[in-house]
């Protein structure tokens, strides 16, 4: 899949992070990790203690992430002899999430929420794990559709490494952002207003990248870009 596959992928996380369905709640997020709290629009929270939290929250999702992507070739492996059809599959399908992420298209199954609230804060290094793991099983209708694209990839890649590769730029595109965030957003909240009146761009952004992507992967043109790009391969897999 080589370098183009790891560029939709880091896309497509961080796109993901600045979802609606994602990015509104970082704040909760983050009290449910520090045990902070919320008072006259400033977030009191301690930063030693977010930087720990944030990174096993990061660790979390990550290991689900980038343990559904090995699922994702694994079984697209079992089923080589049909690879042809599967990716022309994958590709259709990823380019109706695409249009279903900008807004073009509106099927209502396809934005069910599956989101898994924590009832308890994080009390230590572990829960903060697990809560991240949490967040990557409850796939909200914002990032699933992200990262059913990315997986859809995934089982279309020939080798696991590529696979677990792919979901690991994913999870790279989330981390990232959220990380850095949720450093600046303990300093002052305006970051986060200002930030949200461009969420239904950014949506519309993420959406068209996927069609993009839908396009390469059911036209065979993906396969081409990448054995060009593999001479110049930064990921030689």
């Amino acid at each position: 899949m080589s370098d183009i596959g790891i560029f939709f992928a880091l896309a497509a996380g961080v796109l993901s992070f600045f979802s609606p369905c994602v990015f509104p709640l970082l704040p909760a997020y983050i009290t449910h990790l520090t045990g902070g709290k919320i008072e006259d629009s400033k977030l009191y929270v301690n930063r030693h203690l977010l930087y720990l939290r944030s990174f096993g929250f990061i660790m979390g999702f990550s290991i689900i992430f980038i343990a559904l992507g090995a699922s994702a070739t694994f079984i697209g492996k079992l089923l080589m002899d049909y690879r042809i059809i599967i990716m022309q599959i994958a590709g259709l399908l990823i380019i109706i999430f695409g249009l279903q992420m900008a807004g073009l298209l509106n099927f209502k199954f396809l934005m069910r929420e599956k989101r898994i609230q924590p009832e308890h804060k994080s009390k230590n290094m572990l829960s903060s794990i697990l809560l991240g793991m949490a967040f990557a099983s409850g796939w909200s209708p914002c990032v699933g559709l992200a990262l059913s694209s990315i997986l859809l990839l995934a089982s279309s890649s020939d080798t696991l490494t590529k696979g677990i590769f792919l979901l690991s730029g994913y999870s790279l595109g989330m981390a990232i952002p959220f990380f850095i965030i949720s450093i600046g957003i303990s300093y002052s909240l305006k970051m986060m207003r200002k930030i949200n009146k461009y969420l239904a761009k950014l949506a519309f952004i993420n959406g068209i990248i996927m069609v993009v992507l839908g396009f390469l992967v059911l036209s065979g043109q993906m396969q081409k870009i990448s054995a060009w790009l593999s001479a110049y391969s930064l990921f030689q897999l």
